[in-house]
């Protein structure tokens, strides 16, 4: 591998993520994709954000089979394609995605206002081979009575996933209290973190979950619901990781207070307005002939509490496994489509 060049501070030279995209032959959506996947990966860069490292481009280049052989990584399908890669009905597809088999990584609300999942093709793959009684004959007992109870795990196993992916890119408790924090309820969240500064400060770090739409229709109020937690039991875990963190955070800093006189903003001048450095996770542009999601609405303004104490961005992306909850919470965890922007 070629020498890797030095800035000269001795630090090794970084890229953006637009021109890493271009050295590794990707377009943004696939590289956004491989981002969050942990299939490349980045370093913090001080006010300049979330940047690619010259050492990773070469290592990536590298590799055998590049750059083909990252692209086949970087797949995702919906339910027909990923019916037909597992060579099962779209309707037991959707039934085992329903039942928390499968873990999307991506969606989008079409036309009728229907959210479209999509998943990594590389994981199908790995659970063809690792569960191939449930690909054929009939499906388990326990699984049809949940899904004739109305289960369905795939808005829950995307916020799993993309909580992972936030949580490996946060730098310091507060933001992973924001994090946590980005998937409540704003109910649930002032129920939560009670002292008005603490709470400003972290929904100024709040990463976007995925692209808010513009306006305030219909298309946006799926979205709201895919990415904010309701089920009980996950909101009560949501809001003990949440505390758990916030109490990190104290002993490590007190949250920056407001100047003497000035008051705390409100939740309307305030974030979330932190995160990606990937801009649009979640959602993604489609291909020729696929129903087209709503447009998106230009990034918020940073809010009257960033101007204040100068809140730091979180950044996305990283690897993770398969998501399942668990029974303590934690500050560190808890069709026909291509990769294009999410």
């Amino acid at each position: 591998m070629p020498a890797v060049p030095a800035v000269p501070d001795g630090r090794e030279e970084t890229v953006a993520f637009d021109r890493a995209a271009r050295e590794l032959g990707l377009k943004l959506g696939e590289f956004e994709l491989a981002v969050q996947l942990g299939e490349v990966r980045t370093v913090a860069a001080g006010a300049m954000g979330r940047r690619v490292g010259r050492a990773e481009l070469l290592r990536l280049a590298a590799a055998e089979g590049f750059p083909s052989a990252l692209r086949a990584r970087l797949r995702v399908v919906g339910t027909a394609e990923g019916a037909e890669l597992l060579d099962i009905s779209p309707g037991r597809f959707s039934r085992l995605a329903r039942g928390g088999f499968f873990t999307p990584v991506r969606f989008y609300v079409n036309r009728y206002r229907a959210v479209v999942w999509l998943y990594p093709a590389a994981e199908l793959r790995a659970f063809a081979d690792r569960e191939p009684a449930l690909l054929t004959g009939r499906i388990p007992a326990g699984l049809r009575a949940t899904l004739s109870a109305g289960e369905d795990q795939r808005a829950a196993r995307w916020r799993g996933r993309r909580i992972e992916q936030l949580l490996t890119r946060a730098e310091d408790p507060w933001e992973r209290s924001a994090v946590w924090a980005a998937v409540l309820a704003p109910a649930e969240l002032d129920a939560t973190l009670t002292d008005p500064a603490e709470r400003a400060y972290v929904r100024e770090l709040m990463p976007r979950l995925a692209p808010v739409t513009s306006g305030t229709g219909l298309a946006a109020e799926v979205i709201a619901a895919v990415v904010t937690v309701g089920d009980p039991t996950e909101v009560r875990r949501c809001r003990a990781a949440l505390d758990t963190c916030v109490r990190d955070a104290r002993r490590a800093r007190p949250a920056p207070r407001p100047p003497d006189g000035a008051s705390a903003p409100s939740a309307d001048e305030s974030g979330p307005t932190g995160g990606d450095q990937v801009p649009s996770a979640g959602l993604l542009a489609l291909p020729d002939g696929d129903p087209a999601p709503p447009a998106l609405s230009p990034a918020r303004p940073r809010g009257l509490w960033h101007r204040l104490v100068g809140g730091r961005r979180s950044a996305e992306g990283g690897p993770m496994a398969p998501y399942k909850g668990r029974n303590k919470p934690s500050c560190t965890t808890e069709t026909r489509s291509r990769p294009a922007r999410s």
